[in-house]
């Protein structure tokens, strides 16, 4: 007899998936980069590039730079600003048939809720605070490295929108458990975790940096069992729910990563390094259920055997 098709919907608190397979953002453009490749509709969510109030150019030349098992990256959050995602981004991705989560980013709290406000009725599905921006009227203050700041941007923004809130951790913090909990008494729907973590490289022929920000951000492989820990640490930690990403380069990578505690699975590096990697992991996560007639994902969040 046919095993039945296995259950691969999730909730993200009021955010419905189809699947738990999304975008990282910063990784996947605003989708259209890579629809020539995949089908985007079959993703569980597209997860845009990080958007702010103005238009952004970045950081000068050389943005990103290889690093064993993983990558470097220092590309500043270059964007076209809010407008220019409304009319030119958002209405490609209303056509698909998938959710859209918009990361939004801010020098300051007041930028933050700005943001927030003029989405709420655009027709995105949730907004994703990246809180690893500096506060420039905090003297450059990172949101998401202080706990107190960290706290209010989250209870304001709440304040202001009914659309599903997803804070994105750093992992550049001492303890990410006291964060998570900050978010969740803060009013946010849901965590993302982790970002990346800060890293350098240099070049000994030069003796300079190979990224021309002197410091990056380490994503890839590299960093994945940091990621696996403190997804397993935050989902013991809280009861909201939380998309975990960090290195997943295979269907095997977000197992583990929704076996630790994760709900959703955000793909990053994998997309530069393969365009079809959240197809294939869509794809082995089906198997690995129906091979062992696990009926709905649901079973395995939070199911590692500790």
């Amino acid at each position: 007899m046919a095993h039945k098709k296995p259950d691969l919907k999730t909730n993200l608190g009021k955010l419905k998936l189809k699947n738990p397979v999304m975008t990282a953002s910063g990784t996947f453009g605003y989708g259209r980069e890579f629809s020539e490749f995949i089908d985007l509709s079959r993703l569980g969510a597209i997860v845009v590039k990080g958007i702010s109030l103005k238009p952004m150019k970045g950081n000068p030349a050389p943005r990103i730079c290889e690093t064993p098992c993983g990558m470097l990256n220092a590309i500043g959050l270059q964007n076209p600003g809010l407008k220019g995602f409304l009319k030119e981004q958002l209405p490609f991705l209303k056509n698909l048939k998938t959710k859209i989560i918009v990361n939004i980013l801010g020098n300051s709290i007041d930028e933050y809720i700005e943001l927030a406000e003029k989405l709420e009725d655009s027709g995105v599905h949730a907004i994703e605070l990246n809180v690893s921006c500096p506060n420039v009227k905090k003297g450059g203050i990172v949101f998401g490295t202080d706990p107190g700041l960290f706290e209010e941007l989250i209870a304001r923004v709440r304040k202001r929108v009914r659309l599903p809130l997803i804070t994105k951790l750093s992992p550049n913090v001492t303890d990410i458990t006291l964060f998570a909990t900050i978010a969740e008494n803060a009013g946010s729907d849901v965590l993302s975790l982790i970002n990346t973590v800060t890293g350098m490289s240099i070049d000994i022929r030069t003796r300079r940096p190979r990224l021309a920000n002197i410091t990056g951000g380490l994503s890839g492989p590299a960093i994945r069992p940091v990621a696996v820990r403190m997804v397993w640490q935050c989902y013991n930690a809280v009861s909201i729910p939380i998309i975990g990403m960090g290195g997943i380069m295979s269907a095997d990578d977000a197992i583990e990563f929704i076996l630790a505690g994760a709900s959703g699975v955000a793909v990053g590096t994998g997309n530069f390094i393969s365009p079809g990697t959240t197809m294939d992991i869509l794809q082995g996560i089906q198997s690995y259920m129906s091979a062992r007639n696990i009926e709905s994902l649901n079973e395995l969040v939070g199911g590692v055997l500790c």
